[in-house]
């Protein structure tokens, strides 16, 4: 039994690794369960037993997608030192790289929100990257009602500059100015 649990995992990783694939080239729409079977190389019926339908193995990409970039954010913050600011600037900054590079664009940014829905999407940014910004600006002084308002205020920020950012003409320099505005708004926040 215990390797047909292994089995069942890889199956599961690998769907979820085609279909993150399949989805950030050729958009939610553009994919069905059958191509994302095929490229995986399984069975239509597997593709439905580890993850119900295709709006499911979507939200499951979207969700490691979420957790992939929250764990982006730590790793900057803890390297960025002691000091709460720069680790809260890091962190953004790395946000905003992170979820506008690669396949988070296309499935985070553009086909998330219509496919699983706003709260749904909302609820995935708020059990990750927006509660490490929470987090930080604890660390930086900002307390009581002025807490959720800023994290509210500045996770808006970013995803508004992250949507700029990817559907910009030259995403390069637009994260550019991001991270320099960013580096000035969140200096100013600093109690």
């Amino acid at each position: 039994m215990p390797r047909a649990s292994a089995a069942a995992a890889i199956t599961a990783q690998q769907l979820l690794s085609t279909a993150t694939g399949l989805f950030a080239s050729r958009g939610f729409g553009a994919v069905s369960v059958d191509d994302v079977a095929r490229a995986t190389g399984v069975t239509r019926g597997a593709v439905y037993h580890h993850y119900d339908n295709k709006a499911g193995l979507f939200l499951a990409v979207a969700t490691k997608l979420q957790l992939d970039v929250a764990e982006a954010v730590t790793r900057a913050a803890e390297a960025a030192g002691e000091d709460a600011l720069e680790r809260l600037q890091a962190g953004s900054r790395a946000f905003l790289d992170a979820i506008t590079t690669g396949p988070a664009v296309q499935i985070l940014l553009t086909d998330a929100p219509s496919v699983i829905g706003w709260e749904e999407w909302r609820r995935l940014d708020a059990e990750n990257s927006a509660a490490h910004l929470r987090d930080a600006l604890r660390s930086i002084g900002i307390a009581g009602d002025r807490l959720e308002a800023t994290a509210v205020l500045l996770s808006g920020a970013m995803n508004e500059a992250a949507l700029w950012i990817a559907q910009h003409s030259d995403p390069a320099a637009a994260r550019r100015q991001a991270h320099a505005a960013l580096e000035r708004l969140l200096v100013s926040i600093r109690p």
